[in-house]
């Protein structure tokens, strides 16, 4: 029972007679819907049947429902100083409040989703990435254009996990069933080479660019940029070169382009615009309920629902339930910052408004993937239908990259004041002129602004070294806090291949 017990927590599918269930998705490229189910051993014969593959392990990216709501950049952006965790009250989401104020357990806590959606993630790719070349149908350029996306998709699973977690299994292949309990956890230095290879491996094979019917695929940028912001989380300052070199790629590859207008990034014709390097696609078109969302999640974006106003009577926007409400310290830290009303909605500034105060409310709350009443879904519960993006790689945080890169690595700190201020521009703030460390602090600050509850406050304060300082009233930790606890039930079942963090 154990053994069963971990392959369907840890190694999700590993076990099987394995039946291939593919997700499907509905916007552009992502629209292939399977029906039926194909077992493994009559599956990947044709190239039809590989790019279903692929499509379910692109299809990972969208989860938001592993063991309760484990939204990602929702959940980062609760850890940090830019949310709380919001909702009706304490016991609604306890594993949010306990990722807010750092009460976390091996049992409480956000960790079992994420753990459980990244291998399942992981063991898609690595299983695609054995038999794709096996399938004598399938086109040499196919093959090397899908196995570099594979290879992207299996590198961001593994990212998020050891930012996440430190200490992981490492599983570069598909388990036989004697490997089970003899895989070895291993730290970030370990981890960070595999991340490294496949993304060097996905920049070479990708195209620069895509169709307009392939909107949703991985391009080179994207996994040049994913490979600079792996660079920039490891705080080598042997690395900051790379990361320049690797963002300055991005830009001068002329395929992005910032837009006139900050507020256009978070509508749905900003959605894969010249600023977006890469999304994760969501649909409003699904129709899923609450019994279909169950067994896989549906194909529309929940965060949406979650960070909406509750009980919201008023223009614009439509209900939500509440959570992650604005700390009273970023809207401080923007008021007068021409991105505010993009970020924050200040609902005393929203004439013949009402909602319900609920748990932690200072009024404030997230405009950037607020529910609008325009885009509400028409079928389906409106809930779970959001067709929002998430907006994973902007061009700006490429532009910050570079400009951090640059100063860290003793480079040019005009040219990495010209990316900061080509990002500062283009909503009308004054160019700045500092040097040495002032340029650091100021480029922290841009993308603390620029990049607002988009998950990455917490990542950034972890790795520059700030988060006790920053987080120290919330609870946090560095010594335990840095990562998550391993989630308990994995160590259970991993008949002792799983040591858990320190401090839990």
């Amino acid at each position: 029972m154990k053994r069963l017990i971990m392959k369907q927590n840890i190694w999700a599918t590993l076990s099987i007679a394995a039946l291939l269930i593919f997700g499907s998705c509905s916007k552009d490229f992502l629209n292939t819907r399977p029906v039926g189910r194909v077992l493994e051993v009559n599956y990947y014969q044709t190239q039809d049947q590989a790019f279903e593959a692929l499509v379910s392990v692109y299809d990972v990216l969208q989860w938001n429902d592993q063991y309760g709501f484990s939204m990602f950049r929702l959940l980062q952006s609760v850890a940090s100083d830019e949310t709380h965790a919001g909702g009706s009250d304490a016991s609604d989401q306890p594993s949010w409040v306990a990722y807010d104020n750092f009460t976390l357990s091996p049992n409480l806590g956000p960790q079992r989703g994420f753990w459980r959606k990244c291998y399942k993630g992981i063991y898609r790719a690595n299983l695609y990435l054995e038999k794709i070349e096996g399938i004598d149908d399938a086109s040499e350029s196919f093959k090397a254009r899908t196995t570099g996306e594979a290879k992207f998709l299996r590198a961001k699973f593994y990212f998020d996990l050891v930012r996440l977690f430190g200490n992981v299994p490492y599983i570069d292949h598909t388990l036989g069933a004697s490997e089970y309990y003899t895989v070895e956890q291993v730290g970030p230095a370990l981890i960070f080479p595999l991340i490294i290879s496949d993304l060097e491996d996905a920049i070479a094979a990708l195209p620069s660019s895509v169709s307009s019917n392939e909107i949703g695929r991985v391009t080179k940028g994207a996994a040049q940029s994913l490979l600079a912001r792996a660079y920039l989380f490891q705080n080598d300052a042997s690395k900051m070169s790379e990361v320049a070199a690797l963002s300055e790629s991005v830009i001068q590859s002329g395929e992005y382009a910032l837009l006139s207008s900050f507020g256009e990034i978070w509508t749905r014709d900003g959605e894969w615009s010249s600023e977006s390097v890469f999304e994760i696609t969501y649909s409003e078109n699904s129709s899923s309920d609450w019994g279909s969302f169950g067994w896989g999640g549906g194909e529309g974006n929940v965060g949406v629902q979650f960070v909406g106003m509750r009980d919201y009577n008023g223009p614009i926007f439509a209900t939500g339930w509440g959570f992650c409400p604005v700390s009273t310290e970023l809207e401080a830290a923007m008021d007068g910052d021409p991105r505010y009303g993009h970020t924050i909605i200040d609902v005393a500034n929203l004439p013949g408004s009402e909602y319900t105060p609920g748990y932690q409310n200072t009024g404030y709350f997230m405009r950037k993937y607020a529910p609008i009443a325009s885009s509400v879904a028409p079928d389906g519960d409106p809930a779970l239908n959001w067709g929002n993006n998430v907006r994973e790689i902007r061009y700006s945080d490429v532009l910050l990259m570079a400009a951090e890169g640059l100063v860290r690595s003793g480079g040019s700190e005009g040219t990495a004041r010209a990316y900061v201020n080509q990002v500062r521009n283009r909503v009308g703030l004054p160019a700045i002129t500092s040097s040495g460390s002032q340029l650091l602090d100021d480029i922290y600050t841009e993308r603390r602004l620029e990049l607002a509850c988009e998950g990455h406050r917490f990542f950034d304060l972890i790795r520059t070294g700030q988060a006790e300082s920053v987080l120290s009233s919330k609870g946090f930790s560095a010594s335990t806090h840095t990562y998550l606890p391993i989630p308990q039930q994995e160590i259970d079942a991993s008949q002792d291949v799983l040591t858990q963090n320190p401090g839990y």
